[in-house]
């Protein structure tokens, strides 16, 4: 296994026990390294995440957190280190702000925005069915790569009502997001109006990072958070958990979505 494995899988041999037999195994685990941003040559954040589409990470993240509005607003960014850092040049100049928050994201996520702040509703307008979002979730899972080998990897996509456009995997599910706005910045594909499908567990981050995307849906196998929905509620996104083969949750603002 270990000579095929994608970039973003470790090779590790472990030992399975079952019924008190013990057995070799040739597996693989997710990888899960520190990325260092840099924003104008200073060191800005580091992120623990999967070393895959990490300009696209960096990217979506000064993006979410209102340090750039947009591809217009970037000189450069590249790969440094081994893909360990990405160096980010900005147009204008970036303060970091001393205030750091930190999140549910897995592995400790951080964010410097005040989620508590107001915001406006997104449109409405958005309708979907049931069944799109069901299978839209069986597309996500069709196209995971790192999953089906190591587990332990959270997989978002950007779709339409029928199409996934743009997809990624992190061991953070709050990295897949901001990975989702980078790669869509750097495809020119605009998010506003779109769906987010993903695997991890939507939190108040998540919720957020949605809502800076102007994505009215956001929809996971898993559960949001009380706060998550308070936001949902207030800022107009339905949040749908718990989507299996033939069912689905719909928690906040039903509405747009059909039988």
């Amino acid at each position: 296994m270990s000579k095929n494995l994608p970039i973003g899988a470790r090779p590790k041999i472990y030992h399975h026990y079952e019924r008190n037999l013990a057995k070799e195994m040739d597996g693989a685990v997710i990888e899960e390294t520190a990325i260092c941003i840099h924003v104008n040559g200073n060191d800005f954040a580091t992120i623990m995440a999967t070393p895959i589409d990490q300009k696209a990470m960096a990217l979506g993240f000064l993006r979410a957190e209102g340090f750039i509005n947009g591809l217009d607003d970037i000189k450069m960014a590249e790969l440094n280190q081994n893909g360990l850092c990405v160096d980010v040049w900005v147009k204008h100049d970036v303060e970091r702000p001393t205030r750091l928050i930190r999140t549910t994201g897995c592995g400790g996520g951080i964010t410097f925005d005040d989620l508590t702040a107001k915001r406006e509703p997104l449109p409405d307008g958005m309708r979907i069915t049931a069944r799109q979002i069901i299978d839209l979730y069986t597309k996500l899972s069709s196209t995971a790569v790192l999953y089906p080998i190591t587990r332990g990897v959270h997989t978002s996509g950007l779709c339409t009502s029928d199409e996934i456009l743009i997809w990624t995997e992190d061991v953070g599910r709050h990295n897949t997001l901001d990975k989702l706005w980078g790669k869509a910045m750097l495809a020119d594909v605009p998010t506003e109006g779109r769906i987010i499908v993903t695997t991890g567990r939507i939190s108040s981050e998540m919720l957020g990072k949605a809502a800076k995307m102007g994505v009215p849906v956001i929809a996971s196998r898993t559960s949001p958070t009380s706060r998550s929905l308070a936001l949902a509620e207030a800022w107009n996104i339905t949040v749908i958990g718990y989507v299996r083969r033939t069912s689905l949750r719909v928690y906040t603002h039903a509405e747009r979505i059909g039988s």
